[in-house]
């Protein structure tokens, strides 16, 4: 029901006769209005839905994007336990996703856990699956409510709500007043501190009963008026315990507000209206002359004279505005300012029900008539909701239905009322239900003309007419049951009244019981329907040119030719004047309903032939005939002929088959094989038109054999007989690599490769040619067939221009001629001779003593050098053997002796021009034994053992020592140590009592000495007791300044191949060792490494070029001195400008590497020329 509009809202205070809400989220007044929205005048740990929102339909959930399980809600009884699983797969997270329960909107329950809430998290490694649990023990009445799951991951967000029900088990209510809320629910525990406030809404209708059991003493506001100090004595006298809550609790409330200096009296606190309603706001100055300003959600409310809306008044010092036809967007905060003050309040506006004023009536109707609901409401422009049994009903444009209203009045109109419409409808509003009952029924049918049996010619039109009242009622027709559906061919039409079926051609599928059923009655129409044809054989149906049926021999031939008549006709089929019987064996005649079959089980040459059919029946009688072909695949051909054979083809003709199988001859295919093969090998894929082919990619000086197969439309024919064998042959290809090897003054050197390409005839052998420049004569030079490939043309004129060719000679003859493509000089060259050191003579070669010395050192020179060798400036010894060639010299010594160790001098000599070489040569063996091995003292479990080099180093430096010791009663070897550096030592750990002796053996590069030197006195470890006199020693110093042991050596390196600088340094302290290139350190470059290690230095540089060279310093520095060795390294094989450009090297390091190479180049050539 409506208020009146001029009633004053009531504002809703926490104080009063009005029940007592505790509010605890207060706002702060210096935050705009605009951002914070509306206040909540109740605060609550989670009651579940309003009641005003239980009825909303709840929409269908949006699909979850990470939560796979989600929370389900649940009910529990007071102090039992529950808990809610949510799930989440991690298939495609790269990490955990985070996790938040809420209870309600805004409270975090990660602060909350404790003794009755705990939060629990796993991981399952096999599923990928993240479980999050929220487990609730011992649940109190106010943990029921809403709670809601909030998980992200990055960009992804996912909620899910669910609600927690708490039953109490006894139905007594309790009367909670402010000072229960600040009891502890328990001393010392997990959860002492936690505050209920939940108890005074959950008891609130019950203590809106029982007023008069509310405390009359309001401790709120003691303790708001109270002194800090006065705190503890007030919660004493009120039985509060909880006074950490209690001071939280102050510490939020809103201190008590000074006397407004603007305001005599503020806007209460909140409003509430009635919808369509109006309200006063009214506030009261305290100085009239201040510029007043209202808002709405912070947006200022200006006054306009069209708008009656907002009515603003003055009464003395009171300012009001009126809210005039409240409606929903007018629920809202409303402020008003007067200067630089504030005061604000909230307005609730409620919307009232609508009710049903006059409900709706059944109706009873038939089909096509008008439907008209009628229903009427409280309140005008109502929305309201049409249903049809439970359904609501559709009001779109295209709709049936119609509604209207006007006023409070609401209609729904169907103007053409069919069956269907017949049910329940319904009217729903806000306030109640309204509903009755419509019933459509049919109009009685009477039939005006029935469907007549009709008899048709084939062909002929045919039409079936009905009439029937009411007019406009549809009907379906139906021939022999089956619904008959519109075509091009048959048209069903309705016109009032009559309905009628009209086929344009009648057909004998057109014949049956026809039948008109109009909708919605059980009463029907029928009629027959006979057709009427004469006998027709449709030859059309071979789909063959001139009635002409082909058969290949052999086959079966199945002849169905369709026939057609009404009554069925008689069937004969005749060959000549011969009739073919039913009772057949190979060739016989069958007859169906729809067509006539002939068949020939086994087609042979004599069924060719005319075939007649004839049809009778008392409508007419037809003839037709039809001609059957049996043909058949052509006889094999004649064997084929071999006309002329290259080196891997041939070319072959043949006759045509005598006979062609009735068919003309499409073409042929053709296989060949070796003869010693069985296999034969198709060569066309497609039929060969000719009688001649030429066969290709053969092997030559293999046999072969061709033969031949005719193709016609039938087939494939028998193959013919093989030709007679024949091989193919060809010459050679022309030798390859023709190229001068040598010349002299009368004499030319040629040489040159086989050619490619040599085939089965083999190779006899070479034809070398030559021809004087300037003539057209080619001279043979060698009479006699060469099977070398390298021939010296000889008699020739000095310093003439001649051409050379080389041809390939075999059984096919000739091959093309492999010519020069240059003239040659027939002149003396001279080649200054030049030694190439292999690499790894370039180092001091070493082998063992009796082992195999092969050294090969390669060189050039034209004509052939004089080659010498010199140990050490003296002749070698006769022991090495020495052989030379035209372009390298082998020393091999066969057994190596300690005496072959030095350095060989070898020089190659062209006319006046000398190059030499020094290879230096080391014979290693195993070095002798220690000298002087002795037991220079014994002290406690420890031996003093003191040695002499062996005299015998083996020609290789002595790398460590092997030390023995044996005890004296088993005389067992044991070793102590290897590889030990030093010529004394001292043995420790040995066993009391026993008696030892020792032995030494000496180490190289080749391996350990033959024999040991051991002590000629043993060593017993005295036992405990006896007193032992420790000598004094003086301290050794062991530091010296740094000493190259082994200095670098001058360095030739490929430019490409990593080169390494060795060296060894002593000193003591470790020194630091710099590495320098021509007196610049070399710091951080990446083509450099440098090692160290036991005082080994190395310096190795990656894949070097010219530029790489120069000279190279290892410098040592410790606190006692320094030291330094140079070297030059020199790199051989040096880059052109533009392979320099390509590897980035800087323009000016170009010009100095090109202007070194040039004068070093200069500088060699002097060198060769002085010599």
């Amino acid at each position: 029901m409506k208020k009146s509009a001029d009633t004053k809202a009531t504002p809703i205070k926490e104080d009063g006769s009005t029940p007592k809400k505790l509010s605890i989220d207060l706002p702060n007044d210096s935050d705009p209005e605009s951002t914070r929205g509306r206040k909540d005048s109740v605060w609550s740990l989670g009651d579940g839905q309003p009641p005003e929102e239980l009825d909303k339909q709840i929409d269908t959930p949006p699909l979850s994007i990470l939560l796979i399980e989600k929370p389900q809600s649940g009910s529990i009884n007071v102090g039992g336990d529950i808990s809610f699983v949510a799930k989440v797969e991690a298939k495609d997270l790269l990490r955990k996703p985070t996790i938040k329960w809420f209870k309600g909107k805004w409270m975090d329950l990660a602060s909350k856990t404790g003794k009755h809430l705990q939060l629990k998290e796993s991981f399952d490694r096999f599923t990928k699956i993240h479980t999050f649990e929220m487990h609730i023990i011992k649940a109190k009445e106010n943990y029921a409510g809403n709670y809601r799951c909030e998980v992200t991951y990055k960009d992804k967000f996912d909620s899910c709500s669910f609600d927690l029900e708490v039953k109490e088990v006894s139905d007594g209510s309790q009367n909670i007043d402010i000072r229960s809320a600040f009891k502890r629910s328990s001393e010392g525990q997990d959860d002492a501190g936690e505050l209920d406030f939940s108890g005074l809404l959950k008891h609130r209708q019950g203590r809106e009963h029982k007023q008069e059991e509310v405390p009359e003493v309001d401790v709120w506001e003691i303790l708001k008026n109270a002194r800090p100090d006065e705190y503890e004595k007030i919660a004493f006298m009120y039985g509060i315990t909880d006074l950490r809550g209690l001071l939280k609790r102050l510490k939020k409330t809103k201190k008590e507000e000074k006397k407004s200096e603007a305001f005599a009296k503020r806007l209460e606190p909140a409003y509430q209206v009635d919808k369509g309603g109006k309200i006063r706001l009214v506030v009261d100055l305290a100085d009239p002359t201040v510029e007043l300003k209202w808002y709405k959600n912070g947006q200022e409310i200006r006054p306009t004279p069209n708008n009656r809306k907002y009515i603003f008044e003055h009464k003395g010092t009171q300012r009001i505005m009126v809210i005039n036809n409240c409606q929903i967007n007018d629920d809202a905060a409303y402020s008003v300012t007067a200067g630089e003050e504030k005061c604000t309040t909230e307005l609730f506006v409620k919307e009232l029900p609508v009710n049903i004023v006059k409900q709706l009536e059944p109706v009873k109707t038939t089909v096509n008539e008008r439907i008209e609901l009628e229903c009427e409401v409280s309140e005008e422009g109502a929305k309201v909701k049409w249903m049809k049994n439970g359904v609501e009903v559709p009001t779109g444009v295209r709709s049936r239905y119609r509604v209207k209203s006007e006023g409070t009045k609401h209609w729904l109109i169907i103007d053409d009322a069919t069956k269907d419409d017949t049910g329940t409808y319904s009217l729903m509003a806000t306030g109640g239900t309204t509903e009755a009952h419509v019933k459509v029924e049919l109009k009685p049918l009477k039939i005006l003309m029935d469907l007549q049996s009709v008899t048709v010619l084939l062909g002929q039109p045919l039409k079936l007419n009905c009439e029937i009242y009411p007019g406009n009622v549809p009907g379906r027709w139906y021939k022999n049951g089956q619904l008959i559906q519109p075509s091009e061919r048959l048209t069903i039409i309705h016109r009032t009244k009559n309905h009628s079926l009209d086929i344009e051609s009648s057909t004998i599928h057109d014949a049956g019981d026809y039948t008109f059923v109009p909708e919605g009655y059980t009463q029907t129409l029928s009629a027959k329907v006979h057709i009427i044809d004469p006998p027709r054989v449709h030859l059309e149906a071979l789909n063959v040119q001139d009635n002409t049926v082909t058969i290949v021999a052999g086959n079966k031939l199945r002849l169905e030719i369709p026939i057609s008549g009404e009554p069925a006709p008689r069937v004969v089929w005749m060959k000549g004047e011969r009739v073919i019987l039913d009772s057949g064996n190979r060739v016989r005649a069958e007859t169906f309903a729809d067509h006539t079959c002939l068949t020939i089980d086994i087609a042979e040459r004599e069924d060719t032939g005319n075939y007649k059919i004839v049809l009778q029946n008392e409508a007419g009688e037809d003839t037709a005939s039809v001609k059957i072909k049996v043909v058949d695949i052509p006889d094999a051909p004649e064997a084929p002929l071999v006309t002329d054979v290259g080196g891997d083809w041939c070319t072959m003709t043949w006759e045509p088959p005598r006979y062609d199988g009735g068919s003309p001859i499409l073409g042929y295919f053709i296989e060949r094989k070796k003869k010693q093969s069985s296999r034969w090998m198709r060569l066309n894929f497609d039929l060969c038109k000719e009688t001649t082919f030429e066969p290709k990619k053969m092997i030559e000086g293999v046999p072969y054999e061709v033969r031949i197969f005719a193709v016609n439309a039938i087939g494939v024919s028998k193959p013919s007989e093989p030709s007679k064998p024949f091989i193919p042959l060809a010459v050679t290809s022309e030798p390859t690599m023709l190229v001068v090897d040598d010349v002299t003054d009368t004499t030319v050197t040629m040489k040159w490769r086989p050619p490619d390409t040599i085939g089965a005839a083999g190779l006899d052998g070479y034809q070398v040619e030559y021809c004087i420049e300037g003539t057209d004569e080619w001279i043979l030079a060698n009479k006699e067939l060469i099977e070398k490939t390298r021939y010296t043309i000889t008699g020739l004129p000095v310093e003439a221009k001649i051409l050379v060719r080389v041809k390939a000679i075999n059984a096919a003859g000739a091959s093309p001629p492999r010519t020069t493509q240059h003239s040659i000089l027939v002149k003396e060259v001279i080649e200054p001779p030049k030694i190439r050191i292999p690499r790894h003579l370039k180092q001091t070669f070493i082998r063992k003593v009796g082992e195999v010395v092969n050294l090969v050192v390669p060189f050039v020179g034209k004509p052939r050098p004089k080659v010498n060798w010199l140990k050490e400036g003296q002749p070698i010894d006769q022991t090495i053997n020495i052989r030379n060639s035209d372009c390298d010299s082998i020393m091999f010594i066969r057994k190596a002796e300690r005496k072959h160790s030095g350095k060989y001098d070898l020089s190659v000599q062209v006319e006046n021009h000398i190059d030499t070489a020094t290879l230096d040569i080391q014979i290693v063996d195993l070095p002798g034994p220690p000298q002087a091995v002795k037991i220079e003292e014994v002290w406690g479990n420890n031996v003093a053992l003191d040695w002499n080099p062996p005299k015998d180093n083996g020609n290789a430096p002595i790398i460590g020592y092997t030390i023995q010791k044996a005890d004296k009663k088993t005389m067992e070897w044991y070793t102590c140590i290897e590889h030990y550096h030093r010529t004394c030592i001292t043995i420790s750990d040995l066993v009391v009592g026993n008696e030892y002796f020792f032995r030494i053996y000496s180490e190289n590069m080749v391996g350990l000495s033959e024999s040991a030197t051991a002590t000629k006195d043993s060593a017993l470890i005295v036992k405990e007791g006896l007193q032992l006199k420790i000598p004094e020693y003086n301290d050794r110093d062991f530091t010296e300044p740094p000493i190259f042991t082994q200095p670098l050596i001058n360095t030739f390196a490929v430019a490409g191949y990593n080169a390494t600088l060795n060296c060894s340094v002593r000193a003591n302290p470790r020194p630091k060792v710099i590495w320098m290139k021509n007196k610049i350190t070399i710091i951080d470059d990446p083509r450099y490494r440098m090692f160290s290690n036991q005082g080994v230095c190395t310096l190795e540089i990656r894949k070097p070029c010219p530029f790489d060279g120069g000279v190279y310093t290892c410098k040592a520095v410790n606190d006692l001195g320094e030291a330094q060795v140079d070297c030059k390294l020199e790199v051989k094989g040096g880059f052109t400008f533009f392979e320099l450009m390509k590897r980035g090297v800087p323009l000016h390091l170009i010009d100095k590497y090109m202007n070194e190479s040039k004068t070093s180049e200069k500088s060699e050539s002097e060198k060769k020329g002085s010599i």
